[in-house]
Order: structure tokens, then C-alpha cells, then sequence
């Protein structure tokens, strides 16, 4: 079939396939150095009492039929390294069944993670990361063309990212409508970038500008994939504009590089196509029954993304084929911060010498600046952030963090910045407390050199030790 495949994309599809695999070697990446903490036998949700749980059906995992901390790390790692030789381009060197079978394996390793990851998982970059990687296997190699059917899955996928945003914007907080949120968007992130306080301190007015900019790169420039060249390039590169944006103003995990990724193979990029053979009759008959199951497993993310109780970030089947995404459908006013602290002290008083454990990536001493993290998950610190806006958020996992710093536990203390206790010396009790921050303005910064001020509001946990029962928030 001559329409089948499109020539003129093949090198579309080779920086799209080599920069997914870069995002999955990201992904692996994180699992490897971080679940041992958050899952593992000993972690603060491990992954053998949620599989005694949750049948195989609900959850398919490899983790389902045997567990161990060593296995795990075998898988991730492994995922790391079939990432690092999709990236390298090890698919293109082999013949084209297997090359879809090898982009299977980082699929089905990812697949196994996130359906044992709980909340630690429980992010809308986590489905679509598979997704997509599911569908960039039968994007076939250098045997053969792009076939014309999945390239326009991958847009579909792009589109709906970018507009059940922008819909989920306009029906939910009021501030999108009125072109406001920008002014508290960045201040109340889950987790500001080292420029996110200079995005905060633009003019209002620009503020404005780039709220109903974002409306329109959501709600209207998608549509435009679908049109015919050059426009959908031009639509596709104003997305990697905006997502680079985005990239600038926070710490966003690889949420938008993956945007980013899928819209590159809508770019018809310059380059002569190589000849080759056509496409062989099983590769299209795999291809095109691929497609009519995920057009009919699109039918409910449409129904959700046009209903007015849309959800955001809702995967409608177990193996994360077909889902909906969207975020921020309404922006904090008010930052809070959970800071959890420490002490040596024999006695628990409000006088103790109280020492406060840093994190990584969330706010903590108001003088010190964000990092840049991104597209590198820091999965504690986004749960700190949710844990700030309500204690019913971290009521699965915080009584085990707690726990695991009264005992100073060597893998819990690797995911923070600094702890405040020498590794053979725990503390005695661990105490939280809420503060509100806000960012200094030009005046405080420039006199005190912090870029944050933050005010006691209440205790979120009282002084606990391990000789008791860890309280819950």
C-alpha cells in the first residue's frame, strides 16, 4: 500500500525515537536510585503488601509474580540500559520484528513499575511516558518508512495532552478566565526552578499576555496538527516553543519533554529520504490492527475530555494504552510547606535544639535558591507539596518517612539534601510544622540575599519517637 508509509518523515521519526529513549533512560534512572526508599521491602510503601493486595488484573506487573529489592533494581537498571542502546540506535541495527520487539522491553519494564508505584506513581507523566512508548514501537526502523498511521497517533496523543489542559483550565479555576493565575503560579508550584522567582516578578500585564497565550497554544494550535504542511509544522514548533517556556519557569519532571518529543515527528524535517524496501504485509496488518485498538480505547478519554466532570490524569486501562492528561486546573493562592525537623534532645520542648532536614528540590531555608532538576523526578519532594496543601495526601506514606528518619535509614536520608545528624547518631524525635512562603520581592532579596519568607502557621505532627506508635498527621 503506497499510502501507508511517509518517506519524508523518516528523520522526524529518528529524533523522536532517540529522544524518548533519552526520556526513558531518565525515567529507569529515577526508579533505580529512589525505590528502595518509597517501594521497597523496607520503603515507606512496599510494593509486596500493595501485590498481596491488588490482583494481577488490576495492576499487571512483572513485580506481580515474584519480588525483591534486588529484582527490582535488576529491572530498572536493565531499563537504563536498553534506553541507553535505543538511544544509541541499537534498533535500527536489527531487523524490523526485532526492533519492535526491543522497543517493547522498556515498555513492559516501565509498565511493571508504575503499576506497583502507588502515589509515588500516581503522576499524569507516568502514563503518558507509556503511552507513547508503546506506540513508538511500531514506528518501525530504517527498513522501512514511517508508517502514515502511527505518525498521526502520535499527534493524536499531542493533542490531546495540550488541549484537555487547555479545557480543564477554562471549566475549573476562575483565575484562567480571567487571564490571573500566572500571578500565584509561580510562587505556588509544586516545585519553583532557579528562575521561577524572576517569572513571578514580570509585569501583571505580561502575566496576562502569556495566560491567554497559553489558551491559545492549548485550545486552538492543536487543532492545526491535522492540517496539511507546513502548518502542522508551524503548530508543532509553537508547542516546543511554549513547553521550552515552561522548561525555564519550573522543576516539571519530563512532562514537558515529552511534550516536547511528541511533537517532533509532526516537523517535516529537511532531508532526503533513503530508498529501501516497501513495508512487508505482516508489519502493516500488526500496524493497522494496533491503530483500531487504540482508536477504540480513545473512546472513553474523548467522552471524559468533552464531559463537564472532566478528570485530569486518569489511565482508562491497565496496560496505560489510552489516557487522559491535563494539570492545573486550579492554582493555589497560598504556599504552604511542611518543614520536618529533629532532635538530640532526651525531652521534647518547644525549646529543644530543633534541627530542620533539607530537601532536594522543595522550598525549606528561605535563603536557599532552587535547583534545576528537571526532567529528573524528585518524587518525595512533589509528595511534600501535596502533603503542604492537605495531611489527608500523605496519610499512606508520612508516618513511615518519619519513622525511617528516627532511625536514621541510610536509603530515606539519600533522597534529601542534607540531613541535620551524623549517620551514626538518629534523632531522638521528629517533629513537622506548616509554614506559609511567599517569594521577597526585589527589596528583601537585594537586603537579605533569601528569595523566600515564610510564617509559622501550626503544627502539622507533633514530637514522635520510635518507643511509640509513629502518629499520623
Amino acid at each position: 500500500m503506497e499510502w501507508f508509509t511517509a518517506p519524508d518523515y523518516w528523520l522526524s521519526r529518528l529524533v523522536f525515537q532517540r529522544a524518548l529513549a533519552a526520556v526513558y533512560l531518565v525515567a529507569f534512572l529515577t526508579a533505580a536510585l529512589q525505590f528502595r526508599a518509597l517501594l521497597g521491602e523496607r520503603g515507606m510503601l512496599p510494593i509486596p503488601r500493595f501485590t498481596a493486595r491488588v490482583r494481577f488484573g488490576r495492576a499487571p506487573s512483572l513485580f506481580q509474580l515474584h519480588y525483591s529489592d534486588r529484582f527490582f533494581a535488576a529491572c530498572a537498571w536493565a531499563g537504563c540500559a536498553v534506553s541507553a542502546a535505543l538511544l544509541a540506535g541499537a534498533d535500527s541495527a536489527l531487523p524490523l520484528w526485532a526492533g519492535i520487539l526491543l522497543w517493547l522491553v522498556p515498555w513492559a519494564l516501565y509498565l511493571s513499575i508504575v503499576n506497583v508505584g502507588q502515589t509515588w506513581y500516581a503522576f499524569g507523566w507516568e502514563s503518558l511516558l507509556l503511552e507513547t512508548g508503546f506506540l513508538a514501537a511500531f514506528l518501525g526502523n530504517d527498513e522501512v518508512a514511517p508508517p502514515v498511521v502511527v505518525l498521526f497517533l502520535v499527534r493524536w496523543i499531542l493533542f490531546r495532552v495540550e488541549f484537555g489542559a487547555g479545557l480543564i483550565k477554562l471549566r475549573g479555576d476562575a483565575c484562567w478566565r480571567k487571564l490571573t493565575c500566572l500571578y500565584y503560579h509561580h510562587e505556588t508550584q509544586p516545585m519553583p526552578g532557579p528562575l521561577s522567582w524572576f517569572f513571578h516578578h514580570l509585569p501583571k500585564p505580561l502575566h496576562r499576555v502569556e495566560v491567554a497565550a497559553n489558551h491559545v497554544t492549548q485550545l486552538v494550535v492543536p487543532v492545526l496538527l491535522f492540517t496539511p504542511q507546513p502548518v502542522a509544522s508551524a503548530a508543532a514548533a509553537l508547542m516546543i516553543v511554549t513547553q521550552l517556556w515552561l522548561v525555564l519557569s519550573g522543576n516539571f519532571s519530563w512532562l514537558n519533554w515529552i511534550t516536547i518529543v511528541l511533537a517532533l515527528p509532526a516537523l517535516r524535517l529537511p532531508a532526503s529520504a533513503p530508498s529501501g524496501p516497501a513495508a512487508p504485509l505482516w508489519y502493516e496488518v500488526v500496524v493497522l490492527a494496533v491503530a483500531a485498538l487504540l482508536l477504540f480505547l480513545s473512546h472513553r478519554p474523548v467522552v471524559n475530555m468533552i464531559s463537564r466532570r472532566q478528570v485530569m490524569n486518569r489511565s482508562f486501562d491497565p496496560l496505560h494504552l489510552v489516557n487522559t492528561y491535563g494539570a492545573f486546573g486550579s492554582v493555589s493562592r497560598v504556599r504552604y510547606e511542611v518543614v520536618v525537623e529533629g532532635t538530640l534532645d532526651d525531652t521534647a520542648r518547644e525549646d529543644s535544639d530543633w534541627r530542620e532536614y533539607a530537601f532536594k528540590g522543595k522550598p525549606g531555608d528561605p535563603r536557599h535558591w532552587p535547583r534545576q532538576f528537571a526532567p529528573y523526578h524528585l518524587r518525595l519532594d512533589w509528595l511534600m507539596w501535596f502533603a503542604a496543601l492537605s495531611p489527608a495526601y500523605a496519610g499512606e506514606w508520612f508516618g513511615g518517612l518519619v519513622e525511617r528518619l528516627l532511625e536514621n535509614d541510610r536509603d530515606t536520608l539519600k533522597l534529601l539534601r542534607r540531613s541535620p545528624f551524623p549517620p551514626d547518631t538518629p534523632p531522638r524525635y521528629v517533629r513537622a510544622r506548616l509554614f506559609r512562603y511567599r517569594y521577597t520581592s526585589w527589596r528583601e532579596w537585594r537586603e537579605t540575599g533569601a528569595c523566600w519568607e515564610r510564617t509559622y502557621v501550626r503544627e502539622y505532627l507533633p514530637p514522635t519517637r520510635l518507643a511509640g506508635a509513629v502518629q499520623r498527621p
